[in-house]
């Protein structure tokens, strides 16, 4: 058991700031689904609805980002929900919960990497030419898939070089998306009207309100997973970092990407019809373009496109790699991923292996992507509630708190509830879960292999 507490090969660098925190934790957030799928978003609850369910959401989750700012001032571990429920919890628990959390994260990675081409075919139609293959009736095209395959490659470069030049991409994108949502936003609200927006919600009367509301907060977990990527990176904090700014960075990371959220779906839903919108099936760039009439407000939401898509790939990257470079220090998985580079101060072989199965996994396309996806929502409320029952079990800092994390605990539950249970809409298919038991045997797997492997 004295293999829990021992570091293989060196220590990660420490270069961290508070900016830095917050890019990582809002960073992780937002990704291009207020892009892609707010036709998604307004089919499913119309203007009222939508915004109503974001903002409900993001209050929903404030006491688990509570929570994981306090376990993460006192354990300022990469590992976060493994060493948070190492410490009240057998190591088998311990090891599913950060199992489950790799998974969160992981999947998000693939996603960029094929998102990036979709992306970009937006703006270069060329990109849909010269088709190399099918999968699940998609045509995977020559320059999209270079384009991911790229985009991974660069993005696993630059974290396998130290976590100072990731941070520094994580500030950069996240600022110039903030700037440019600024500014189309700012123009959503001055030039559209309130006229537009009746009706309010995407069913009639008050029960078609309520369930409106539900069927977007229901969402609103997989779109705002990320805020508790902070504690993956804590190890990470220049000297002299104030603890408490973990918290602070999370709860701000929280609020700040409900508000992104709910403000960007009011301006669309304030330049443009909103159920012909839903009928033509258009993107937001597409909204802003034809309310506008111009093409320069359409090149502005696609750089900021770009740029969240960005920092949500290298979020995600950087989350994913620590908790397999937290899992190996421990011998959970090959103690050859908690071995850390001797001169950048990364867990390199984490990064490679993560890069490799990202390529991998981005060679499948989008469709069958969207089903490891929603197990990845689940997987993070899992790790959620793993993270606030650990907070309960044990004894964390000064006293308070464990009403936030017994609340934090049921809405964690209540995520998972909702992939499970079958009665309820949006709840797991047959693929869905055979990607689960698939994931599972692969941890049983990995598992094995870190407690009989032969340590280095």
């Amino acid at each position: 058991m004295e293999s829990r507490d021992r570091l293989t090969t060196g220590t990660l660098h420490r270069t961290l700031g508070g900016l830095e925190y917050f890019t990582f934790g809002f960073g992780t957030m937002v990704g291009v689904g207020w892009l892609v799928v707010m036709d998604d978003w307004l089919g499913r609850g119309g203007p009222g609805g939508a915004m109503l369910g974001f903002l409900l959401g993001a209050l929903a989750l404030l006491p688990i980002a509570r929570t994981y700012g306090r376990l993460v001032r006192e354990i300022p571990d990469a590992g976060a929900e493994i060493a948070y429920t190492e410490r009240v919890f057998p190591r088998l628990p311990s090891f599913a919960a950060g199992w489950m959390m790799v998974l969160a994260y992981a999947i998000v990675c693939p996603w960029e990497a094929v998102a990036i081409g979709n992306l970009l075919a937006r703006a270069f139609p060329a990109l849909n030419a010269l088709p190399l293959y099918h999968v699940a009736g998609k045509a995977i095209t020559a320059p999209r898939l270079a384009a991911g395959l790229l985009l991974t490659a660069a993005v696993a470069l630059v974290n396998y070089r130290g976590i100072r030049p990731s941070g520094r991409l994580q500030d950069a994108t996240t600022l110039g998306l903030l700037g440019c949502f600024a500014v189309f936003v700012t123009l959503g609200f001055a030039r559209g009207a309130p006229a537009q927006l009746p009706p309010l919600f995407a069913r009639p009367g008050t029960a078609g309100a309520f369930l409106s509301v539900l069927l977007v907060a229901q969402i609103v977990p997989y779109f705002m997973t990320g805020f508790e990527a902070v504690a993956k990176e804590s190890e990470e904090a220049r000297p002299g970092f104030d603890p408490s700014g973990f918290g602070r960075a999370i709860t701000l990371a929280v609020l700040v990407a409900g508000a992104f959220y709910v403000l960007v779906i009011g301006a669309v839903a304030f330049v443009f019809p909103w159920r012909d919108l839903v009928a033509s099936h258009l993107g937001t760039e597409a909204a802003f373009a034809r309310a506008f009439g111009s093409a320069a407000i359409a090149r502005l939401i696609f750089v900021a496109a770009l740029l969240s898509l960005l920092k949500v790939f290298n979020g995600n990257f950087v989350a994913a790699t620590r908790m397999i470079f937290a899992m190996g220090r421990r011998d959970l998985v090959p103690a050859a991923f908690g071995a850390v580079h001797p001169r950048y101060g990364t867990p390199a072989r984490a990064i490679i292996l993560l890069a490799l199965l990202t390529a991998a996994a981005a060679l499948l396309g989008d469709a069958l992507l969207v089903p490891i996806t929603e197990v990845g929502s689940l997987a993070a409320g899992v790790g959620w509630c793993a993270a606030c029952l650990a907070f309960l079990r044990g004894r964390v800092g000064p006293g308070g708190g464990r009403g936030l994390a017994m609340l934090g605990a049921v809405v964690s539950l209540g995520i998972v509830l909702m992939k499970v249970v079958p009665v309820i809409p949006g709840s797991f298919t047959r693929a869905e879960w055979i990607v689960l038991a698939g994931w599972c045997a692969l941890g049983l797997l990995a598992w094995f292999l870190g407690r009989y492997a032969p340590s280095e």
